[in-house]
């Protein structure tokens, strides 16, 4: 099943709907708490699809994956090594990454999403994956030398438009049979298999749990292969998660 977030091209609030082929059946009700399909049906080329999520926070995991840990010469984590990004960077799919005048390099980070469907405190990671409502494609934009300056994440991770994430939420997939790509325009950037993570889905989810609770709807970010790589005004990206979805934005400067 893929839950989407949209609104009418005619206007209205944000809603959610179920994706079944070419349309999209609208919920009424909350998706965390009790949902149902009403008779209203929309075109999928009659609506834009926006992030699929609004959550109390986006947890993410720095160094999950070897060959990112090799290219950025860091040793591997004994445990996760986990970080805040603001809520108000998450964009939607089609909605640009805004590049701000900052030294550096802005650069792309394909990453799995994993949008919690219950709360979730001191589980084990059987509890963990259970409670898992589904994945989406993310991507982790990141100024480098920020990152490197500030020797902390939250301003170098933090900007407007730097999360973006979607273009639904799959809830069947297996995480751990998932390949994570990133194209920019049109070029394969980075490609690697959730299955080469260091901590995979149930065991980080059950870490973080250990530290803050989670809530329904919250967001962790699974970390990324390597490749990372520039991003420049005019540009083209898409996080690309076959049997999930892809996820395309195009990146402009940053006005102001």
């Amino acid at each position: 099943m893929r839950f989407a977030r949209f609104c009418p091209l005619a206007g209205g609030p944000p809603r959610w709907g179920i994706l079944e082929g070419e349309q999209l059946v609208e919920l009424e009700g909350d998706l965390f708490a009790g949902y149902a399909a009403t008779p209203r049906l929309h075109a999928r080329s009659e609506v834009r699809l926006l992030c699929p999520a609004s959550p109390s926070k986006v947890v993410a995991l720095g160094t999950n994956f070897r060959d990112h840990a090799s290219e950025m010469a860091k040793p591997l984590p004994a445990e996760p090594k986990i970080f805040l990004k603001a809520p108000s960077a998450l964009i939607g799919p089609g909605e640009p990454i805004r590049l701000p005048a900052v030294p550096g390099n802005i650069e792309h980070e394909a990453e799995l999403a994993v949008v919690l469907g219950r709360r979730l405190c001191d589980a084990s990671p059987e509890a963990a994956r259970a409670a898992v409502l589904g994945y989406s494609c993310f991507n982790d934009v990141t100024a480098r030398a920020l990152q490197r300056q500030d020797g902390v994440f939250a301003r170098a991770k933090g900007f407007d438009s730097f999360a973006p994430m979607g273009p639904w939420i799959e809830t069947e997939a297996i995480p751990e049979e998932l390949t994570l790509e990133c194209w920019v325009n049109g070029a394969l950037r980075q490609r690697g298999d959730m299955g080469q993570a260091i901590f995979p889905v149930p065991e980080a989810l059950a870490f973080i749990s250990r530290v803050m609770t989670l809530l329904p709807g919250d967001v962790v970010a699974m970390g990324t292969p390597a490749g990372v790589g520039p991003l420049s005004p005019g540009d083209s990206v898409e996080v690309r998660i076959e049997g999930v979805g892809r996820l395309e934005n195009p990146v402009v400067r940053r006005e102001g």
